[in-house]
């Protein structure tokens, strides 16, 4: 199964791709390419300002401050935004690995 291979270990959508459903792909790497693109513009932002701050001198280069200052650049919105995105991306990942195995199995039963 290829395409279970694919939709877990590359991405979402992928397998589809492979057993030529291209709507079902198209929405699974939609969902997910959105979801990625929340969290990784959020853990970017959040780097910066960050990073900005260790090279001005006000925080020291340290892990726990760090840890810290991640929890309190974030607002309720941000939280709840990035949270909406990690299930979106584990829903979309999860549909796309079972709903692979299922065509897959349905095309080879029907050859």
């Amino acid at each position: 199964m290829k395409a279970v291979l694919l939709s877990t270990l590359v991405y979402p959508g992928a397998g589809h791709i492979l057993l030529k459903k291209y709507v079902p792909s198209l929405i699974l790497i939609a969902a997910a390419s959105a979801a990625l693109y929340i969290l990784i513009s959020n853990a970017f932002t959040k780097a910066m300002l960050i990073s900005e701050k260790i090279i001005n001198g006000e925080v020291q280069p340290d892990m726990s401050v760090i840890r810290n200052l991640i929890t309190t650049y974030q607002t309720p919105e941000e939280v709840q935004a990035i949270n909406i995105a990690t299930v979106i991306l584990i829903i979309a990942w999860l549909i796309g690995i079972f709903d692979s195995y299922r065509v897959g199995l349905a095309q080879e039963r029907s050859q």
